[in-house]
């Protein structure tokens, strides 16, 4: 091989941690694109799954909207995956110094465009909120669907997060009003917002007539989800920064394997 022990160790522990990021992205990509293709077998797979296993994510993920934008964001983040790990494991199992250092350049982008964002947030946090808080004003408003059987991702992602924080809206029940208005309907807000009954994923109120005449006692109209996620941040800081930390850790690990045995490989080429 020409490479020293130690640059032998970098190169199989970055085949090792590639091979298992391209098997995923990969994996990732192929479901992308079977959802893309083919939303009736994949229907008729959740029919089947929900029926036999009892997991009642797969009914809601079953709607043609749902499928449709699930496929494109499994899509373009199984690809992006796909691309890095197959240039890191291409790089370091052919032992090319083109692909490894591209492949470390694209690391570096990475995780500078990660601590760019995080420093901006922390030197700009009012104006990081306000725009956080319009996106996600802007995501109900836009985006968020009443009718259950024409639900999509944001509809679905909002729902799953009101039903386990036990919040309601950005700042509280009002949010939804206007989407409720449009439909002429009796409700005032999503059932994902009541006091549930059963297993919380399927979204079922304990009492029915909360999403018409909601209280305190039949669910959480007035705990808005912004403060209710902070508060939990907040709560869990320890584990979010060795969570941030860790990954920045691998990234930085990755990046100087790479550049290690890029240097190596210069080295032995110049020997010859």
């Amino acid at each position: 091989m020409g490479i020293g022990c130690g640059n032998c160790f970098a190169k199989y522990i970055l085949c090792l941690f590639n091979f298992g990021l391209f098997l995923a992205g990969g994996a990732i990509l192929t479901v992308g694109i079977w959802l893309n293709l083919d939303k009736k077998s994949f229907i008729a797979f959740t029919q089947i799954v929900e029926s036999e296993a009892q997991i009642p994510e797969f009914q809601h993920f079953s709607q043609p909207h749902v499928i449709s934008q699930l496929s494109y964001i499994l899509i373009a983040a199984g690809a992006f995956i796909f691309l890095v790990s197959f240039l890191g494991y291409c790089g370091a199992l052919r032992e090319s110094r083109c692909l490894l250092a591209f492949y470390g350049i694209m690391l570096v982008i990475i995780l500078i465009l990660e601590i760019t964002a995080a420093g901006m947030a922390i030197a700009y946090r009012a104006k990081a909120e306000d725009e956080t808080r319009k996106f996600l004003q802007t995501t109900i408003k836009d985006y968020y669907t009443p009718q259950r059987d024409k639900s999509d991702v944001v509809t679905l992602m909002w729902n799953y997060l009101m039903a386990q924080m036990s919040c309601c809206g950005l700042d509280s029940f009002e949010d939804f009003s206007d989407k409720y208005k449009e439909e002429n309907s009796t409700q005032v807000m999503p059932a994902a917002c009541c006091v549930l009954e059963g297993d919380i994923r399927r979204f079922t109120p304990k009492f029915p007539n909360c999403t018409q005449n909601p209280s305190y006692a039949n669910s959480y109209y007035m705990t808005g989800c912004y403060k209710t996620v902070l508060n939990w941040v907040l709560d869990h800081i320890n584990v979010v920064i060795w969570v941030v930390l860790g990954t920045i850790f691998v990234e930085l690990f990755t990046v100087f394997l790479s550049f290690c045995l890029c240097k190596a490989l210069q080295g032995y080429d110049d020997d010859k």
